[in-house]
């Protein structure tokens, strides 16, 4: 039985065709015209004004916008069970869709069977596990906005006590939790976390009875890492700090976010459509953060003293540089057993598997 909450009826909407003005034989001379790139799209859940699938959208968008008459951009939305997915993208394939694009680690299993089935169609997935000659796939870093937002966070803390919120308790999350603590210990190294996990991307209430309980234990940061700005709204509304995830949440906390991390998609989506159309796309798996601009920082508090943002400059710059990583060693888990060792860091497979909770982190994985 698929969840009720995904039952929400979907819609499917086309950018380009007759409203862009783009037709044949219009004019007094005619000319051949080039094959148009159809690029088919599936977001994950309803399309919204922020979140996770709204950057998706946007980077959907930004095809359109580079690009123009080259391409045909057609967009289905809610597309999250498996099954309604593969169908989703097969009928993208027979339908003369030279690109397609999934939004989720749930699309991972469908998009890689139809991409087997298509040899000639090209793939790629956000959040994919499976690499082959026609499938791609790309992720963020989000442990550089998550230990950079806990450096601000420390900055801020009158109590020491941080929170976070997270969707599930999965390696992509359970990372940037453990960053945005490590980033507030680079600060003070006494600075604690409560992580809450929802088992839902998006559940407002659950999110706001998480909020006020986290405010309630004396967390005076808290951070969420889900597909809504309740936690931020809440926070706000209670003169507690907080930080946002994937769009700007500054409308819904104008008083009291300290930045968002933002993701920005549309130099992936676009670099593949022009690749296709050139016929020089190749398969890739692609890691991106703050120096790609995959993860970028919503503009900072200006309730921020100029030391702080001195600091948070210097910090987003060693990132980049590579002089500073979220996850360099020593660390130990909350048990006290070191698992990144003093000098080393943990590689890309190792942050990708996370399982594990950084010592200071108050919650665990598993009720």
């Amino acid at each position: 039985m698929r969840p009720r909450a995904k039952r929400i009826a979907r819609r499917e909407f086309l950018l380009g065709g007759a409203a862009t003005g783009v037709a044949l034989g219009v004019g007094r001379r005619t000319f051949a015209a080039a094959p148009v790139l159809k690029v088919g799209v599936a977001l994950v859940s309803p399309a919204t004004e922020l979140g996770w699938t709204r950057q998706h959208q946007l980077g959907a968008e930004s095809i359109k916008a580079a690009l123009g008459s080259q391409v045909e951009i057609s967009i289905v939305d809610n597309v999250y069970d498996p099954q309604d997915a593969e169908r989703v993208f097969r009928s993208f394939a027979t339908s003369g869709h030279r690109l397609l694009f999934g939004t989720s680690f749930s699309h991972t299993v469908p998009i890689a069977r139809v991409a087997r089935q298509f040899p000639t169609v090209t793939f790629d997935c956000c959040s994919g596990m499976f690499i082959t000659s026609n499938l791609g796939g790309f992720e963020a870093r989000y442990q550089e906005g998550a230990y950079l937002a806990g450096v601000a966070a420390a900055r801020v803390s009158r109590s020491g006590r941080l929170g976070f919120i997270g969707g599930f308790p999965v390696p992509d999350v359970v990372g940037p939790a453990n960053a945005f603590l490590l980033g507030a210990q680079s600060i003070n190294p006494r600075t604690t976390c409560t992580v809450i996990f929802m088992n839902s991307w998006e559940d407002p209430g659950k999110e706001k009875e998480a909020t006020l309980a986290l405010i309630a234990q004396g967390s005076d940061v808290i951070a969420a890492m889900t597909d809504s700005p309740v936690a931020a709204q809440t926070a706000d509304q209670k003169g507690a700090w907080s930080v946002g995830y994937a769009s700007d949440m500054r409308k819904y906390a104008p008083k009291r976010l300290l930045s968002s991390m933002i993701l920005d998609w549309s130099s992936i989506y676009v670099q593949d459509a022009r690749d296709v159309l050139a016929g020089t796309w190749k398969s890739q798996a692609r890691w991106w953060g703050l120096k790609e601009g995959v993860v970028k920082m919503a503009p900072w508090s200006g309730q921020l003293d100029a030391g702080t943002r001195a600091l948070i400059a210097r910090t987003e710059q060693g990132i980049r540089g590579g002089v500073i990583r979220p996850f360099g060693g020593e660390i130990r888990d909350q048990d006290g057993t070191v698992r990144v060792r003093a000098g080393a860091v943990l590689d890309e497979q190792q942050t990708r598997s996370i399982n594990w909770l950084v010592a200071g982190m108050q919650g665990r994985l598993k009720a």
